[in-house]
């Protein structure tokens, strides 16, 4: 990890899972951000104190922590195809919130286009002409080709590789080592499993599970 930025920012965390603990981690590692808080709906919170920070309850975060003073990170995994994180992600903008985006300073990034509430872990490559779209997770590893566009609300696990001119539609959930042919458009609520090898499209809300390799001659 590399020297700790100067803070400049400070940031609240909507979550209370292990993921929620990683991404401050990072953004307090990795960021200008000092993250002062954690937040979660009322009917999660059973103390009063998470990973050494005030738990406030979300329906009155903005009376300690206004928006006018402090950011927030929405930081919830895939649940319900990414719904969850979508719900809370609207709720917290209503509210008045600044949602920040984190891109680790591993990440290789040429992209066109990054929105907000995106989470970028390390060793990302994203290469010239990509779009992100808002509220999208990119963990550890992937490869995003040139002119892609991945739409809102994904979550794309670990060492998935995109190929150029791809097209990854929302609340699409791509899983761990999956690949995409060059061209592939992956449909809305599309779910990949672990290993999946995508050579066409997509149907909206289906779910792709393992590859099967097939046998040639090497004269073929």
């Amino acid at each position: 990890m590399p020297d700790v930025p100067v803070k400049t920012k400070k940031a609240i965390i909507f979550g209370t899972s292990g993921q929620a603990e990683v991404m401050d981690y990072l953004i307090t590692h990795d960021s200008a951000y000092e993250v002062v808080a954690f937040t979660s709906t009322r009917d999660f919170i059973d103390r009063d104190t998470i990973y050494g920070r005030p738990l406030i309850a979300f329906e009155d975060i903005e009376k300690q922590y206004p928006p006018s003073e402090y950011d927030m990170h929405v930081a919830i995994g895939y649940n319900g195809q990414n719904k969850t994180r979508e719900r809370f992600y609207n709720e917290a903008k209503a509210k008045g919130y600044r949602l920040l985006t984190y891109i680790s300073s591993r990440c290789t990034n040429y992209a066109k286009s990054i929105g907000d509430n995106c989470f970028i872990f390390e060793d990302n490559t994203i290469q010239p002409f990509v779009e992100i779209g808002n509220n999208c997770i990119l963990w550890s590893g992937n490869h995003i080709g040139h002119h892609s566009k991945v739409e809102e609300h994904v979550f794309i696990s670990s060492h998935v590789v995109i190929s150029g001119h791809c097209r990854i539609g929302h609340h699409a959930f791509l899983g761990v080592n999956s690949t995409l042919r060059d061209g592939i458009k992956i449909a809305p609520f599309t779910t990949l499993g672990a290993g999946c090898l995508i050579v066409k499209d997509t149907e909206e809300g289906q779910v792709y599970i393992g590859t099967k390799a097939s046998v040639y001659s090497k004269k073929d």
